[in-house]
């Protein structure tokens, strides 16, 4: 019977390239990091594998850099690229935040300054709603907290505005007691006075008596501070309301609530009163660094 020869069936791995080994076809070798599968078989120390009638290179291997393994010690840690290669950027400390440097080359943590604003939430609309709300907009990061309300007006004339506060289910958080001075002038005259509003023990903060109007071009608009809300602990709020009023006056109200709970506050929810009332709003929540 004929006999057939088949040759080496499959490649045969022999490890690092040495010159004092011989070699055939189709056996495997690494050398400098990369692998090379032999195409025509040679003496020992006859053909090294940049030979290229003799080894064909299977792999290649990246541009030589830095073993990420090694570079990054400690968990938190970030790779980055400079201008040589890959570094290391040790994790930063808590509460630190991570910006470029001066020449906006490499990144670098930071510790924000006391009294810096740091945006929370930012929320817009400019069709009619009737309400909105604010998620998870307080944690335990922050005891300060400032709140802006800008381009505020309604579907139609006479619109209430108010802020309901959230627990972390989602329920109201009731028994707020309010209490604010104010002073007004007539928008198309100069007749003027001066009055106070209060509310006691309701479900949502009520900034005065007077509603908002609907003119876009003249909102109203609302800044709020709020005072350790999550806490397990009575929430104190200021706020200062200036308003386009639907009796043609302007307002200017200064006020403060006392939430009568020790209920962690989380969320909170703005409202009209009924219906299609809020038109346009942008709501922006700042943490302050204290």
């Amino acid at each position: 019977m004929a006999t057939v020869n088949l040759g080496r069936i499959k490649p045969v791995f022999r490890g690092a390239y040495s010159g004092s080994t011989a070699y055939v076809v189709d056996d495997i070798v690494t050398h400098g990091n990369e692998s090379f599968i032999c195409i025509q078989a040679h003496g020992a120390g006859t053909q090294a594998t940049s030979q290229t009638a003799y080894w064909t290179k299977l792999a290649a291997k990246g541009a030589d850099g830095t073993d990420v393994g090694t570079t990054l010690t400690t968990q938190g840690d970030i790779l980055y690229r400079d201008g040589s290669g890959l570094q290391r950027l040790a994790k930063g400390t808590a509460n630190q935040t991570l910006q470029m440097n001066g020449s906006a080359d490499a990144p670098t943590w930071v510790t924000a300054d006391s009294g810096t604003l740091v945006k929370i939430a930012d929320l817009s609309h400019s069709s009619n709603v009737t309400s909105f709300d604010m998620t998870n907009c307080f944690s335990a990061t922050y005891d300060l907290y400032k709140l802006y309300v800008t381009d505020l007006h309604g579907s139609t004339n006479n619109k209430e505005f108010s802020i309901r506060f959230l627990d972390s289910g989602g329920n109201s958080v009731d028994a707020n007691y309010s209490a604010c001075v104010y002073g007004y002038v007539q928008t198309n005259g100069n007749n003027g006075g001066h009055g106070h509003f209060s509310q006691d023990s309701d479900n949502r903060i009520r900034f005065i008596g007077e509603n908002y109007d609907s003119p876009a071009n003249e909102p109203t608009n609302l800044e709020c501070t709020f005072y350790s809300p999550y806490q397990s602990q009575h929430t104190t709020t200021a706020y200062n309301y200036l308003i386009r009023a639907s009796n043609n006056y302007y307002y200017n109200c200064y006020g403060a609530n006392q939430t009568r709970s020790d209920t962690s506050i989380r969320s909170l929810r703005f409202f009209g009163n009924g219906g299609d009332q809020i038109a346009g709003y942008r709501a922006t929540m700042y943490g302050v660094k204290r």
